[in-house]
């Protein structure tokens, strides 16, 4: 096959639960274009392009597109990842379906997952970008993130896709160039030092481990325990996390225990405690909450 002919690796998908296809991305990595949800991702230095497409319910095709068959396979594997298509989530739904908050939700949307990220430095990136601001305005700030120091698509892949700056990209950024993409200090010095971890592998995102490397990135200044949580829900697939300092949650458990009051704000700690109920898959259970209570993050669910 000519180098510049890339490989192709397709698989039809059954899913182990009811799934749906996410939109397109609001910081502009995702994109829907028709039927077809596209997004680019890296392989170390190789850009892997990936298509996933559901011509019916109960019935996904994926592909992944790379100049090496390996790049392609490991792609179409952090695609599955992202669209939870073999997360069965039948005892989720089993035990909560008649849940008093959540049952309505977990009955009227069986496909709801949380929006996961197909590589895991993107989630922990986003989440420094996402701390104490509006969620608009943190979009805005990744946006230039990406126009600027993103990975622009190769000549065959499709027009238009741009994959998020590696973990070694950002480390070689200095402070004062992502404060000029409206980064607070103290954040993008923060971002910086979480990049330098990872590209420097002291922090290991795909080690099964991941309490590991959450008690390295903790031991940042700036990287607190929302950061960690959202790294694990979003990149690192584990529901069983909830972000529990999320404002979403502070406000709308706060409205839930004080009968409706919209100023009532709970605690981090009563979220958890509340939250707790739901184990192991508090994090699910976290995303039907908001979706039941308020509008939501935008970024936490599908």
């Amino acid at each position: 096959m000519s180098a510049a002919v890339p490989v192709e690796v397709r698989a039809e998908v059954r899913p182990a639960w009811p799934v749906r296809l996410p939109g397109g991305g609001m910081d502009g990595l995702a994109l829907r274009r028709g039927d077809v949800w596209l997004r680019l991702v890296h392989v170390g230095p190789s850009a892997v392009e990936l298509r996933a497409a559901q011509p019916e319910p109960g019935r996904l095709v994926l592909g992944a597109r790379a100049r090496r068959r390996a790049d392609a396979e490991h792609g179409l594997e952090r695609l599955r990842f992202a669209l939870g298509v073999d997360d069965d989530l039948a005892d989720f739904h089993a035990r909560f379906r008649d849940d008093p908050v959540i049952g309505a939700s977990v009955r009227r949307r069986p496909w709801l997952r949380a929006r996961r990220r197909p590589v895991a430095f993107e989630a922990l990136a986003w989440a420094v970008t996402e701390q104490l601001i509006e969620y608009d305005r943190a979009v805005r700030i990744q946006r230039r993130i990406v126009r600027a120091h993103g990975r622009p698509a190769p000549a065959w892949a499709w027009p238009g896709l741009r994959d998020a700056p590696s973990a070694r990209t950002v480390a070689g950024l200095s402070p004062a160039r992502l404060q000029s993409y409206d980064l607070a200090a103290g954040r993008a010095l923060a971002l910086v030092r979480v990049a330098r971890e990872v590209a420097d592998g002291r922090v290991d995102l795909d080690d099964p481990d991941h309490e590991r490397g959450w008690a390295r990135l903790r031991a940042i200044p700036g990287i607190g325990a929302w950061t960690v949580e959202v790294l694990a829900l979003l990149g690192q697939g584990r529901d069983d996390v909830v972000p529990a300092g999320d404002l979403g949650f502070l406000k709308a458990l706060g409205a839930l225990t004080s009968g409706g009051d919209p100023r009532a704000r709970v605690t981090e700690e009563e979220v958890r405690a509340h939250m707790a109920r739901y184990d192991p898959w508090a994090g699910l259970a976290g995303v039907h909450l908001l979706h039941v209570l308020t509008s939501g993050p935008k970024a936490l669910a599908a």
